[in-house]
């Protein structure tokens, strides 16, 4: 049995997404800050049948990453789907007009060198499985920069730079990197970005392993 490993927990997507993973068979491991969330998703998780268990880490800090998902592969089994879709800090959208050099140390870290440890962490027992799925979700400004939210739309852009890279690099070794765009806000009532519709397309992703970018929605005109 492999492992689903979520960074960025939460009750939302990372709740639907774990659930879609783990009906489909795959251990659940749920990577997020705060410990007390992390038993309540486990608990729920667990009264659907889903073996999940809870790692405490902040992408800001890069020894707990790599200790969160390092000890989620020893308890749990081998990590062969990754996704890494923690939810930035409100603080990281400053207008680009007030945003200083200082002000891109902290989304930067969060939207790049937190995915590149992870992904460095998970990808020597992908390369033992022969087989892996990297999957990254962001918003809009990934794809089209926002001058409202310029700490997001720089770190995004720049991770989409490293996911696409991953794509193309790792394609010959069947390990599939791709990028979920989710435009607007995740609304449980929204068609095509609902909790569990995003989680079904993100599933879709990881099977069909076809492109590296998808829109859950058309961006707006």
């Amino acid at each position: 049995m492999t492992t689903f490993a979520l960074v960025g927990a939460g009750p939302g997507l990372g709740l639907a997404t774990a659930r879609r993973f783990g009906t489909a068979g795959h251990t659940v491991a749920l990577i997020s800050r705060n410990a007390e969330k992390l038993d309540e998703l486990t608990a729920e998780l667990a009264r659907d049948g889903i073996q999940a268990r809870g790692f405490t880490a902040d992408v800001l800090d890069i020894e707990s990453l790599n200790e969160a998902l390092y000890a989620a592969a020893a308890a749990l089994g081998t990590i062969e789907i990754l996704q890494y879709s923690p939810v930035p800090r409100a603080d990281f959208m400053k207008p680009v007009l007030g945003t200083g050099a200082d002000d891109l140390d902290a989304p930067l870290s969060f939207s790049v060198k937190g995915p590149v440890a992870a992904v460095n962490a998970v990808l020597p027992g992908m390369r033992n499985l022969g087989r892996g799925t990297l999957l990254f979700v962001n918003g809009a400004s990934a794809v089209r920069p926002n001058p409202a939210v310029a700490g997001t739309s720089i770190a995004f852009a720049a991770e989409s730079a490293y996911a696409r890279m991953l794509h193309d690099a790792l394609a010959p070794e069947n390990i599939h990197a791709a990028q979920l765009i989710v435009p607007g806000a995740i609304r449980p009532d929204a068609e095509h970005s609902s909790p569990d519709a995003l989680a079904q397309r993100l599933y879709d992703i990881h099977h069909k392993r076809d492109a590296f970018r998808h829109y859950a929605e058309p961006l707006p005109d």
